[in-house]
């Protein structure tokens, strides 16, 4: 009798969980829920489809009824595309300003990346004096508001350091397309804060025993990053990569701010905003910008989004 109660008192403190798990998956599975899903979905798609159809009927049409008669009257012309991709002047080529927020966008998700998961790795399992105060740090800078810095980084770029009279660093002085260095800067700066936080959390739950299985085959920091945490942490990497992705390909402040209006280095979301006109009724013009301006981050997202769930989900279950 005293060998049994601990028996059952563990049986049930492991199923418990278990049926917990199991009940919330089962409404999930539901009609209910999948109906519901559904519905969402469609709700959900509709302004892009309605875009979509916008983008592809005539400037009459589009300016003179809605989206939806489409279906009752279907005109379709591919002249708003030409026109915004390719056109001289002030309404189109809008194929080099695609070129340029891929130059901005690409860096500035992999620098972040990079940095984010080293100083994770040695923030999680590197014992160093100062180790917590460092992550409350990083951690509180996640409060700043990012207009407060545009400032100070301006400054940055344009009068370099000075301490005391003395000058620390000097000044950037870039032109033309070497101010995509300073976009890059400003956007590794801004996603810094969130990617540690969010990578220091994923990467701290991995198995101890796993590290020290590697300390013990002789295996050091760099490696076990490499070989073990990398590998375990590419649902991580995917989510906050998707996250940083759509926020620099829509970003028009800081790119606007720190890489100029020219030509050379201005981003899609410069274009899109004078595509409306000076009096704001050039839509064919709009929707069709739009729609080019959403394909790659739905590419992107669609690409990754089994590692983007993943992501989402790590550490919600164990065992």
């Amino acid at each position: 009798m005293t060998t049994a109660t601990p028996t059952v008192g563990v049986g049930a403190q492991a199923t418990e969980p278990t049926t917990r798990g199991a009940r919330v998956r089962k409404r999930l599975n539901s009609r209910t829920a999948t109906l519901v899903s559904i519905v969402i979905a469609v709700l959900w798609t509709i302004p892009t489809f309605g875009l979509f159809i916008s983008s592809l009927r005539p400037e009459n049409e589009i300016k003179t009824t809605g989206w939806w008669t489409f279906f009752t009257n279907p005109q379709i012309t591919l002249e708003n595309y030409q026109e915004v991709l390719f056109s001289s002047g002030s309404s189109g080529q809008l194929a080099s300003y695609f070129i340029n927020s891929l130059a901005i966008t690409i860096p500035s998700v992999l620098f972040p990346l990079a940095f984010a998961s080293l100083a994770a790795y040695a923030l999680a399992w590197m014992n160093f004096k100062g180790r917590d105060w460092v992550y409350i740090g990083i951690f509180a800078l996640q409060i700043v508001p990012l207009q407060m810095a545009l400032v100070p980084l301006l400054r940055f770029f344009s009068t370099g350091v000075s301490i005391a009279g003395v000058q620390i660093l000097p000044a950037w002085d870039l032109v033309d397309e070497q101010k995509f260095a300073q976009v890059w800067f400003a956007h590794t700066c801004f996603a810094l804060p969130f990617a540690v936080f969010l990578l220091h959390n994923f990467i701290s739950q991995l198995p101890g025993d796993l590290m020290e299985a590697a300390r013990v085959d002789g295996a050091t920091h760099p490696k076990i990053f490499r070989t073990i945490v990398l590998p375990l942490i590419m649902p991580a990497l995917a989510a906050f990569g998707i996250f940083q992705f759509l926020w620099v390909w829509n970003d028009l402040l800081v790119a606007l701010i720190f890489a100029g209006g020219g030509d050379e280095t201005a981003p899609l979301t410069v274009r899109l905003a004078e595509l409306a006109g000076t009096r704001g009724n050039e839509w064919q013009r709009l929707t069709a910008g739009a729609f080019v301006s959403i394909v790659v981050p739905l590419i992107v997202f669609l690409s990754l989004q089994r590692f983007f769930v993943r992501g989402l989900l790590a550490g919600s279950v164990k065992g």
